[in-house]
């Protein structure tokens, strides 16, 4: 009867912290393989190529409507704050510095999270449950060298490419509505949006890009790697891919702002 006791909660506890901790340090051994592995023979080039493809170019459409309505809306959105101060004519500063500082690569990552981020998740799951990956061993290819570098690889190319199309897309967006109420020329509209950029905001932007690209890669790769549960962990692995990097990107996004603000400030 002794043998069926409740096992007491303090050890209960003490197991499930070892195993989150087991899980981050194996999850960072995930992600620092790919440092090691990326500089080594063989190099996938067209894998990575085909992934650039699947990730930057089928990402265009959502990518140009999102970018175009961010810009549209929060120009609609601001006009009024500024009319009643009688500074419409900030509009195109004020939204180049919220499009190109925050609202370009942020809302770039999220929808490349949402939606690159979960077909990875999914692939590399399906992949994992129907034992593609360990056939993968037995043929003597490295599956993390061809699954996850190549697509590590490819989707930080393609977030900062991503970012700056988005960016101009959303600008574009503006231009079109204080075209229509201001009546200000596009020459008048991108020297005053440019005037207020500095390389700094570039900079930021670039990085921010990259880091959010290297982060949804990676954690969406792992996931994918590590699905179990057959069919149905295919769809968990997915749905955590999503959750977690968009997690992680703002908590980067935090991060480097306060960083940046820093910079800006010295």
């Amino acid at each position: 009867m002794e043998g069926n006791a409740p096992k007491p909660v303090k050890y209960t506890i003490s197991r499930k912290v070892d195993a989150f901790f087991m899980s981050v340090q194996h999850a960072f051994s995930f992600a620092f393989r790919f440092f090691g592995e990326v500089t080594r023979p063989p190099f996938h080039f067209k894998e990575v190529v085909r992934q650039c493809y699947n990730i930057g170019y089928k990402s265009l459409p959502l990518i140009s409507l999102t970018g175009f309505i961010t810009g549209l809306v929060f120009t609609k959105q601001s006009r009024p704050s500024l009319a009643d101060f009688g500074a419409t004519s900030w509009l195109p500063s004020l939204v180049s510095i919220a499009i190109m500082r925050a609202l370009a690569p942020l809302v770039t990552a999220l929808i490349c999270s949402g939606k690159a981020g979960s077909n990875i998740g999914a692939e590399l799951g399906s992949m994992k449950v129907t034992e593609q990956i360990d056939a993968m061993e037995v043929s003597a290819i490295n599956p993390y060298k061809f699954l996850v570098v190549t697509r590590v690889l490819a989707i930080t190319l393609m977030l900062p490419l991503l970012t700056f199309y988005s960016a101009f897309v959303g600008l574009m967006g503006s231009f079109l509505d204080i075209n229509a109420h201001e009546q200000t020329s596009f020459i008048t509209f991108f020297e005053n949006a440019f005037s207020t950029i500095s390389f700094l905001d570039y900079f930021t932007s670039l990085v921010k890009a990259l880091v959010f690209g290297f982060t949804i890669g990676i954690v969406s790769s792992y996931k994918g790697f590590h699905a179990s549960k057959g069919t149905m962990g295919v769809g968990i692995a997915a749905n955590s891919a999503v959750v977690t990097s968009m997690f992680l990107v703002f908590i980067e996004e935090i991060t480097i702002v306060q960083i940046s603000n820093f910079l800006r400030g010295s």
